[in-house]
């Protein structure tokens, strides 16, 4: 009988603490559904609707005339194929440079940390002062001319970093990776610190080369934070829009960097055309969605036994 009431009794606190943990949860869950769950079902609903920005008469519902003519449009295409090379180009190199950084880092010994440090630095900087400064780079008297001339023994040769088309890709590609390389860098050291000594000393025992360690433990015990460093690249290669954005301000051809976030502001607060800023939303939301999954199902294993 004691053990019964103490089994009750057990049950009884749990249910309590349950009962609080949900008090303090409740309150980010609602904060959390206000600012992204009614955004997303506002959008689907908008995306239904011919609604002006400005004008005072209510939206008019077209069913799916506002996907139709999106998916029907060139601009919108162009604007597909800007965001699939910035993202290629950015978040390939992103993973692999981070993750070889992290690794010459983690070989400095005790002065790893300033390392991390001095990489982080960036990513603590808004996307708008980083474009910013880069923008004073990128300017004919900038430091990026001034590098390239000085490697090939010229004098005076303006890159065009902002007005040529494939240049002004390469120059937003630039801006991301020099941002966002010591955030993944700082996930991967994390990642490489937590693998037990032990398993690299087991490993020298047993005749094993620095490449054969890397490949055959480093690697496979990375999965998880490899999986994580890249869906949110890819995500914040998608969703890419602060330089793009003051490139074009500046004068920078809009053609090449027209990515889709920066088409859906236009469409939404220069065109007013809020029902195709939307379905472009949606659209964008789905296709991140289906990339994240399919990341997560190619790296389904989330957790690593040492």
């Amino acid at each position: 009988m004691n053990i019964e009431k103490q089994v009750k009794k057990r049950k009884g606190v749990e249910q309590v603490q349950a009962r609080w943990g949900w008090y303090f949860v409740i309150p980010a869950l609602i904060f959390f559904s206000v600012f992204s769950f009614y955004p997303i079902i506002n959008a689907f609903t908008l995306s239904f609707f011919k609604k002006n920005l400005i004008s005072p008469l209510p939206p008019r519902f077209t069913g799916l005339n506002n996907y139709i003519f999106v998916l029907q449009s060139p601009d919108f295409w162009n604007s597909v194929r800007a965001t699939i090379t910035f993202t290629l180009g950015t978040f390939i190199p992103l993973v692999l440079m981070s993750l070889l950084i992290a690794i010459l880092i983690t070989i400095q010994g005790k002065h790893f940390r300033i390392w991390q440090l001095l990489y982080y630095s960036p990513a603590v900087l808004s996307s708008a002062v980083a474009a910013l400064i880069w923008m004073l780079i990128f300017t004919p008297t900038g430091i990026a001319n001034q590098f390239i001339n000085a490697m090939k023994q010229t004098s005076g040769v303006d890159m065009r970093w902002l007005s040529s088309g494939e240049m002004v890709q390469l120059s937003t590609m630039i801006v991301y990776f020099w941002k966002y390389i010591g955030y993944f860098t700082v996930l991967y050291v994390t990642g490489i610190t937590k693998i037990p000594a032990v398993i690299y000393e087991a490993a020298t025992i047993d005749g094993a080369s620095r490449s054969q360690a890397f490949f055959k433990i480093t690697l496979p015990l990375l999965k998880p934070t490899t999986a994580l460093v890249s869906i949110m690249a890819m995500l914040q290669c998608l969703k890419t829009f602060s330089t793009q954005f003051l490139f074009t301000q500046s004068g920078a051809p809009k053609a090449p960097i027209n990515v889709i976030t920066l088409n859906i502001y236009n469409t939404a607060l220069k065109e007013y055309n809020v029902g195709r800023a939307s379905v472009m939303s949606i659209l964008l939301f789905v296709a991140m969605l289906i990339l994240t999954i399919i990341q997560l199902k190619i790296s389904r294993s989330d957790e690593v036994t040492y």
